[in-house]
Parts: structure tokens; C-alpha cells; sequence
């Protein structure tokens, strides 16, 4: 990332999750309610375990960078406070174990208290492996407090203040679940309304489809396994020209799949057609430019999911992301000693969901907000929202104008309003000045 940073801190079972964004721009109305709302749709969700819904009921404490309501340029700091913390305070401790600290956690291991023993069993499809072997870890504790899922509520917390940048400029970004299973909904089909869909049990647009996800579930959770799926998410309002084509490192649908593949369980991620594009001809697949209303470009298609040459193109971003089944089984597989490298009869088991699509999609819709804001950022720039939002409405009237005609190999005639003689003062045309919108709009 670039203008804008962020960065999580904390444990799965320790006191808190943290989440610092910095390069806000001063102005932004930031709530805690509407962070709240965000945390809770990660939680919701058919087949998610006890922890998510019934013992965290996650919340943002705004402990800097917000003043009155408003953001103040400086950096945001989110805390969110674990409640299962209560149960494992002696084993998550900061301070070092005394000796009579160190023989409390033995004496309730070996009663069988499975918190205060080592782990030492590995997880298929968990980080614990080469986590532990990574950094010389003797109990992959150490491991899977920080690979867990859980930190995924930090994001989704910077993820909302992001939003709220993001939504003052007239971009929404929404997720929706798209399959379960195998079970995968009908485009076809009459859609539900957003608003119905998000109430939803799993967050999706197909009634006929979700039931039959749901019982896939079911199926599952009766096999003690588990079922992934896919998600998509779907920004709109993106102005076009985020992003560039002119290096690797600055092509916006790279970072776009980047920040969706950094969630822990996606393990594949397509714009708008995807793969499907490789079974299609050229002619079925590019997206027919119509021509221009306005500021905005027609397009037949979106095919392209909103992204051409690493730049956004006008047209809706569609991102589809593929979930992974849970690595964590109530019925664990068979695995490996870490200590002793032997064959056990069943890996580390703690609690565990069945699915998380639609909380994944939740997360993903995070971290597209956080990327795009960087993008709109360094296109736009400015410390300050009122200097962000007139530089933004510059670019959608220039749009709207189109390109100054040229003869080729030539330059542009001179614009007394944008090139003023060389011996004249750079003033802004007045009716660029009027037309610029004012800090409360």
C-alpha cells in the first residue's frame, strides 16, 4: 500500500484484536455504530461455530485519530476486546510464568485441561507446520493464536473506516455468497433485493439455491467435515482510471487479487468472468464500448469485471473469491507429532465452524474497500476531504468532457482557463471555481 496504511496487531484468545489505518485525510465522518454493523455481519452466517455467535460480540473502540465525529489526519486506532480472553488469561499471559505459574498450567494440563497443554499435534491445512518449523516453535500455540481467522475482525474494522472514505465519493462495495458446497446460485433467477439478501441466513441472492446450501451444510456438519465456496464482491461507482498499466507494482487488479488472496482461507480469486474466459472466443468475451453518456462510458458487457490493463474501467469491479472447506474437522484427520515427528491417530482440535463463505465475503468486501481507497488516494490526493472530493468531481467533468482534440505529434491548443501564458498568473477559471463542490457537500 501506499497513501494509505493499515496494520493489525493481537492473538485468536489474548486481551485484544488492534487495527491502525493511517492516511486518512482530515474531515471523514467516522462512526463506531457503522463499525460495529460491519463486525457484526462477519459474524453472521448458517454453520459458524459458538465463538461467533454466542460468545464475541465484537465492537470497535476509536481510542485516536477521531475527534468530534472526524477524522483529524492523524492515525486510527481500533481496539477490539476479546471476551473468551476471561478463559485464558494465565495461558495467553504477556509476563513471564513464574515458577509457581509454570506448575499451575502443568498440574491443569495434566488433569486434562487441554488449554493450559502444549500443542504439539499438527493441523492439516493450518499454518501450524511451517509456522512452528519457521520460527522454531516447540508449541504451535504460538502459531495459530496469530494464523487464526480471528484477526480478520481487525481488518474488517479498518475495513468499515475505508468505507465510510469511500462512500463520501460515491463508491459502494457490497458481497454477496455465490456458492456453498458445489451448490452454486442461478444468475438466471429473479434476484432478491439487496436488503433482503443480506438478511439472509447465508447473504445470498438465490432463495432456492441458499435452502439447498443449508442442507449441504447440514450434510456436512452430520459427517463431522466441512464445505467451502465462493463469494463475490461487487464495487460500484469506481471512477475510472484507478490504477495504471505502466508497471507491474501499480496495476490496481493485481493489489485488488493480492488483498483478497491475504485472507486465510481463499485460495483462488477471478474478475468478472474468471476462468471462464479461457472456454469462450475473443468475440464472446470483450466487452462492446458503446460510447459515452455523460461521464460515463457503455459497455454490452462487463465481462472484464471493471478492469482493463490494471485500470479501472467505469464499469462495476466483480471480484469472486474461492473458499476453502475449513481446515479445522470435528472429526480430525490423522497427523504428525511435532516434537517427535511420529504419525498420531488425530491432529489439535478447538472449535470450529462448518462455513464461512458469507463471512469471508465480508472480510474480502475489507479489504477491497482498504485497497481501493489507496488507489483513490494516490490518484487524487489531498490531506483533507474537501481537497479529495473537488479533485474527484474535476476528474468526472474532465471525463465528461473528453480529451482536447490534438493534429498528430502536436500539443493541445492553449485552455486560457488550464495553460495561461508564460508571463501571465496561474489563476483557476471561475467557472471551474464555482463548479467545485463546497466542504459540506
Amino acid at each position: 500500500m501506499g497513501r494509505l496504511r493499515f496494520l493489525t496487531a493481537g492473538e485468536s484468545h489474548g486481551p485484544a484484536l488492534a487495527a491502525t489505518v493511517e492516511g486518512l485525510p482530515a474531515g471523514l465522518r467516522i462512526d463506531a455504530g457503522s463499525i460495529e454493523a460491519d463486525l457484526a455481519r462477519r459474524q453472521r452466517g448458517y454453520g459458524r461455530g459458538a465463538r461467533s455467535t454466542s460468545i464475541e460480540h465484537d465492537r470497535a473502540e476509536i481510542l485516536s485519530g477521531v475527534r468530534h465525529g472526524r477524522s483529524i489526519g492523524s492515525p486510527v486506532l481500533l481496539l477490539i476486546r476479546n471476551r473468551d480472553w476471561d478463559n485464558w488469561t494465565r495461558v495467553m499471559q504477556v509476563e513471564a510464568l513464574t515458577d509457581e505459574q509454570a506448575g499451575e498450567l502443568a498440574a491443569l494440563a495434566a488433569a486434562g485441561d487441554k488449554r493450559a497443554a502444549p500443542v504439539t499435534k499438527l493441523r492439516a491445512g493450518h499454518a501450524d507446520l511451517a509456522g512452528a518449523v519457521k520460527y522454531g516453535f516447540d508449541d504451535v500455540r504460538n502459531v495459530l493464536e496469530r494464523a487464526s481467522a480471528r484477526e480478520t475482525a481487525a481488518r474488517v474494522a479498518a475495513g468499515a473506516v475505508a468505507r465510510a472514505f469511500l462512500g463520501e465519493l460515491g463508491i459502494d462495495v457490497w458481497s454477496f455468497t455465490a456458492e456453498v458446497g458445489g451448490v452454486a446460485y442461478d444468475p438466471s433467477a429473479t434476484a432478491r433485493p439487496r436488503e433482503e439478501a443480506e438478511a439472509s441466513t447465508l447473504r445470498g441472492p438465490d432463495a432456492d439455491a441458499e435452502a439447498r446450501m443449508i442442507a449441504r451444510i447440514d450434510e456436512a456438519r452430520s459427517a463431522g467435515d466441512t464445505v467451502g465456496g465462493v463469494f463475490e464482491v461487487v464495487a460500484t461507482g469506481v471512477p475510472i482510471g484507478l490504477g495504471s498499466y505502466v508497471a507491474w507494482d501499480r496495476r490496481l487488479d493485481a493489489a485488488l487479487a493480492a488483498a483478497v488472496m491475504s485472507i486465510p482461507i481463499v485460495k483462488g480469486v477471478e474478475f468478472g468472468l474468471g476462468f471462464e474466459q479461457t472456454r469462450r472466443l475473443g468475440s464472446q468475451v470483450m466487452d462492446v464500448i458503446e460510447g459515452r453518456d455523460g461521464a460515463e462510458w457503455r459497455r454490452a458487457t462487463n465481462n472484464a469485471g471493471g478492469l482493463e490493463g490494471g485500470v479501472s474501467n467505469g464499469q462495476p469491479i466483480v471480484i469472486r473469491g474461492a473458499v476453502k472447506p475449513i481446515s479445522t474437522l470435528p472429526r480430525p484427520l490423522p497427523s504428525a507429532d511435532l516434537l517427535t515427528g511420529e504419525a498420531v491417530e488425530k491432529g489439535h482440535y478447538e472449535r470450529s465452524d462448518i462455513s464461512v463463505v458469507p463471512a469471508t465475503g465480508v472480510v474480502a468486501e475489507a479489504m477491497v474497500c482498504l485497497t481501493l481507497a489507496d488507489f483513490v488516494l494516490d490518484k487524487f490526493g489531498g490531506d483533507s476531504m474537501a481537497e479529495i472530493v473537488a479533485s474527484v468531481h474535476r476528474h468526472r467533468e474532465r471525463v465528461a468532457a473528453g480529451p482536447a482534440r490534438t493534429t498528430s505529434g502536436s500539443r493541445p491548443a492553449a485552455d486560457p482557463a488550464v495553460e495561461p501564458a508564460a508571463d501571465s498568473a496561474v489563476e483557476p477559471a471561475a467557472d471551474d471555481a464555482a463548479a467545485l463542490p463546497s466542504e459540506s457537500e
